[in-house]
């Protein structure tokens, strides 16, 4: 029997529902657990609600929230590829494109063809939208590391140096501003840091 469009959406709802259990590495900002990937995505859909005005080019803030709604949704298949993981990217980027495929798959397919194009078109980063849901998606787990003290940072030993280089470059694409105060944060987390270790060390 062929599944009525209504029945591929709700199929596809269903599956989605396990991105709930995917726990990411960072923390929640009260150090009571780490989020998951869905309160993650949900949490990114707020920050392009009330800071698109910080996007470095003109955006259209409900396409942004689409696509930081549905950039995690392979992790379902493929779990979550933390930042300092090390992971190989080409590896990374061919399973979770076949992840895509098969839960996109799961909708009608007008609408999981166009659902697809848009998690591709963050993939790429190189549309304005892209960009800037792609410079939030760097942002958040920053000012989670800054305001828990460390976060996942700590945990994996990153210096100075390495938060720049692979936050920096893609928050400063899409939202210059933002990085500015990322800059500040940063800078003063890791002095902070030293400065304690020196006592310690007295």
């Amino acid at each position: 029997m062929q599944l009525t469009a209504l029945e591929k959406q709700l199929d596809f709802l269903r599956e989605i529902d396990r991105l709930k259990t995917v726990v990411r590495q960072s923390p929640l900002l009260d150090k009571s657990r780490k989020e998951n990937s869905a309160e993650h995505s949900w949490h990114l859909a707020m920050y392009a609600l009330l800071l698109n005005e910080y996007a470095c080019g003109t955006v259209n803030t409900h396409r942004v929230i689409q696509m930081l709604l549905l950039h995690d949704v392979v992790e379902i298949d493929v779990g979550d590829f933390p930042i300092h993981s090390g992971s190989s990217s080409e590896l990374q980027a061919e399973q979770e494109s076949r992840a895509a495929a098969r839960l996109f798959g799961l909708l009608p397919q007008q609408q999981g063809n166009e659902l697809l194009a848009l998690w591709q078109e963050f993939e790429r980063g190189e549309t304005e939208d892209a960009k800037f849901a792609k410079a939030l998606d760097r942002f958040q787990p920053l000012l989670i590391n800054v305001f828990t003290g460390g976060g996942t940072w700590t945990e994996n030993s990153v210096s100075l140096e390495q938060v720049f280089s692979r936050y920096g470059p893609v928050i400063k694409r899409g939202a210059p501003l933002l990085w500015t105060v990322c800059e500040q944060w940063v800078t003063q987390h890791f002095a902070g840091q030293a400065s304690g270790m020196s006592r310690q060390t007295r």
